[in-house]
């Protein structure tokens, strides 16, 4: 019953007919709270029945749909889709798995769903209470903007509008809504991975990363080199010449052969070793080598000592400055590191005790751009080269092992990689994307403030000061309005309120950088000066109504004024508005933001006008309104200038000027004021003033001003009393 009440108030009144939009919106607020109806307008959530249907038409082949359990170690709840006993997919609902508050400062709840192999197959928006979608644009544009990851794998780079980067897939913004879907895209990526990582699928782990292993510096012994190279420190390759016919046998390269005698001699003796080791590198080296080499490398570089002896050398005779050397590289996890000759440097002199002396000797670097760890095992590679023709030749590779003893190392803890940890919170992302719009804003408010400022001077020259006034509203109307969207709503006041009251969340007011630069601007401006600075050029709304005006007026369409009793009751109607709001609010701040629709903002600014036929009257009969009596709404029926005034009375300053005989005698200005702000005694309603400045132009105007215009006449007759005549003394006297 209560629900189909609601249902008629809102076809009377925000219906087709449309016939009086605030009255009507009032007298519903007021029955329902007499009848004690606070059901909330946001949008109902989906059911658990239409999840699991949707998951059906997502998975054609699961033929169970398992309850929601908590997966791996972790509280996030995820559900299991299954084709008979094969696992097929996963589905969770975001709010299960992270908390990511969106514009209305509570999370948008979807429905994610994927494939063991990290393909999205289902997003949907279960619940949101963004004020935006509530009243405004369409939520099936909402719904169609989460459709389009039913293409995308949860490991793909996904960014809201166009993308810059060949390796980032750009999705399709809603226009008016961007900090909406933004938040969204950021809650299907980040939760699907977060999920993705816990289960280990799509190339995604929470596996244990361990650093490299570091060498204890300060552990040295000394040792001989029976000692190391029986323990391992240094490590051995043998190859005979039977070894290396064996190598090549069924390849090109395959030769007749050799004896049983040739066969078993030496081809290549090799040893190596790492010589950043202490007891390695000091015992082979020496303390003053080594000290030099240690000097030499950079920090992560590793240094590898090779030693060789036989009819086969490691370096090879080809070998050039500049170049690279083609038989010896090593390897580790799969990456291969070869030497330059930048990375090579001669070993001459080896003082370690029972050293047998090699023919050739070197010591090569290898890079930390490897990421070269002395605690994983890894291989020398010796390649071996035989002429098939006069430019062919074929391969083969000879491999020796090594793993570093641990006396020798040091490993770090190895550290989980989370998910959750993220590059940049979102709000740093839109607001260097949006950093021309907060630049040119930016700029207009310092040039706002300069004028405030230095207004004693400005209003001296009322040609310039108009001129200015008019392109800075149109400014406000084009730039910060309709192409930043930046208007401020009697909605951002409730939201900010309501935060205080529950969780506040500094990110959700910093997700939108022109409405958190504007709200920083008044309040400053409602502190030193009251309301008039923002309500005056500021609001885009406000702005579009004067501009209208003075078309009017240069039209020379006739104006009317209602007499100044009237004129102060109807101040109070927007008072009334704002209570009603507030109290509405306390109960349900979706109820609240549905209901401020009172406000034209959204539809002739954030929407502009695109939206179903009755809003658009309804603002666009305010305006229309406005070619005859100028900014009604602002004077009478706005909500947020109701809620500026309030605070605005501990204002600091109050820079306008008046004299003894402003009302009494002189009434000027006050009858020059086009909202009305002056009273019949000269008096300034601050709560009331727009800051226009018109009044402070009368006042420094010499020929307006009659308490000027009578101290310039006293002054042109003092001047003229003391003039003294003169006599013409050209002709003669008769």
């Amino acid at each position: 019953m209560l629900a189909n009440i609601k249902l008629y108030l809102d076809y009377i009144f925000v219906g087709p007919s449309m016939i009086s939009f605030v009255v009507g919106r009032l007298l519903t607020v007021v029955l329902l709270l007499l009848l004690g109806l606070s059901n909330s307008f946001a949008m109902v959530p989906v059911p658990e029945s239409s999840q699991l249907e949707a998951l059906r038409q997502a998975f054609p082949d699961a033929d169970r749909i398992g309850e929601k359990a908590p997966v791996g170690d972790s509280e996030m709840l995820v559900r299991q889709l299954f084709d008979g006993e094969e696992l097929i997919g996963y589905a969770f609902e975001s709010d299960d798995v992270v908390d990511i508050a969106a514009y209305s400062g509570k999370p948008i709840n979807m429905l994610v769903a994927f494939d063991t192999e990290g393909n999205f197959r289902h997003s949907q928006v279960l619940e949101h209470h963004e004020p935006i979608l509530l009243v405004g644009i369409p939520e099936q544009k909402l719904f169609d903007f989460a459709d389009q990851y039913r293409q995308l794998k949860i490991t793909d780079k996904v960014r809201v509008g166009a993308a810059n980067s060949e390796d980032v897939i750009s999705v399709d913004a809603v226009s008016g809504a961007t900090v909406t879907v933004m938040v969204v895209n950021e809650t299907i990526m980040r939760a699907a991975r977060k999920v993705a990582m816990e289960l280990g699928i799509a190339g995604l782990s929470k596996t244990a990363k361990t650093p490299p292993a570091t060498v204890k510096t300060d552990l040295h012994r000394q040792a001989s080199w029976s000692e190391l190279t029986g323990d391992g420190s240094i490590r051995r390759l043998y190859l005979t010449r039977g070894d290396i016919d064996e190598a090549f046998k069924g390849t090109a390269a395959e030769g007749p052969g050799h004896g049983e005698q040739k066969r078993q001699q030496p081809f290549i003796e090799l040893y190596y070793a790492p010589v950043n080791i202490p007891t390695i590198g000091r015992n082979l080296l020496g303390d003053s080598q080594y000290n030099w080499l240690m000097g030499e490398i950079k920090p992560g570089d590793q240094v590898i000592a090779v030693m060789g002896e036989g009819r086969y050398s490691f370096k090879g005779n080809g070998y050039v400055r500049g170049g690279i050397f083609d038989r010896t590289q090593l390897r580790q996890d799969g990456k291969v590191i070869s030497f330059h000759d930048t990375d090579y440097y001669r070993l001459d002199d080896v003082f370690i005790d029972g050293f047998p002396g090699f023919m050739e000797m070197a010591l090569f670097i290898v890079r930390n751009q490897y990421e070269f760890d002395l605690g994983k095992p890894w291989q020398l590679e010796l390649l071996v080269r035989r002429q098939v023709g006069a430019l062919d030749s074929v391969f083969t590779s000879f491999f020796g092992d090594y793993s570093t003893p641990e006396q020798y190392i040091e490993r770090p803890q190895p550290v989980v990689a989370e998910p959750e940890a993220e590059p940049e919170p979102l709000w740093v992302s839109v607001w260097r994307d949006r950093a021309f719009q907060i630049g040119v804003l930016s700029v207009s408010l310092v040039l706002l403030t300069a004028v405030i400022f230095l207004q004693d001077w400005a209003v001296r020259y009322p040609k310039y000061l108009h001129l200015f006034r008019r392109l800075f509203l149109v400014y406000t109307v084009v730039f910060i309005g309709w192409y930043t969207l930046g208007q401020l709503s009697i909605v951002n006041v409730f939201t900010f309120v309501h935060a205080l009251m529950g969780r506040f969340q500094w990110e959700v007011f910093l997700l939108d950088p022109m409405l958190f630069i504007l709200w920083g601007f008044v309040a400053m401006t409602l502190l030193l000066w009251g309301r008039g600075i923002f309500c005056g050029w500021l609001c885009p709304f406000g702005a579009l109504q004067e501009l209208i005006n003075e078309l009017a007026r240069k039209l020379k369409i006739k104006q009317f004024e209602p007499p100044f009793g009237l004129h102060e009751r109807l101040w109070a109607v927007k008072y009334i508005i704002l209570l009603v709001l507030f109290a509405i609010s306390l109960e349900s701040l979706s109820e609240a933001e549905r209901y401020a629709e009172v406000e034209p903002f959204k539809t002739a600014i954030m929407l502009k006008f695109q939206r179903e036929w009755g809003y658009v009257l309804y603002a666009g009969g305010l305006l229309f309104v406005s070619i005859f009596t100028r900014k009604v709404y602002c004077r009478y029926f706005c909500p947020l200038g109701a809620a500026l005034a309030i605070p605005a009375k501990i204002r600091l300053f109050d820079w306008l000027k008046r004299r003894k005989e402003c009302g009494q005698p002189c009434r000027i200005c006050a009858n020059e004021c086009e909202i009305q702000a002056i009273h019949p005694d000269g008096k300034i309603n601050a709560n009331e003033c727009h800051y226009c400045l018109d009044c402070q132009m009368t006042y420094y105007n010499h020929d307006k001003c009659p308490p000027l215009v009578q101290k310039k006449r006293k002054a042109l007759k003092q001047a003229e009393a003391k003039r003294i005549p003169t006599v013409d003394v050209s002709e003669p006297v008769s």
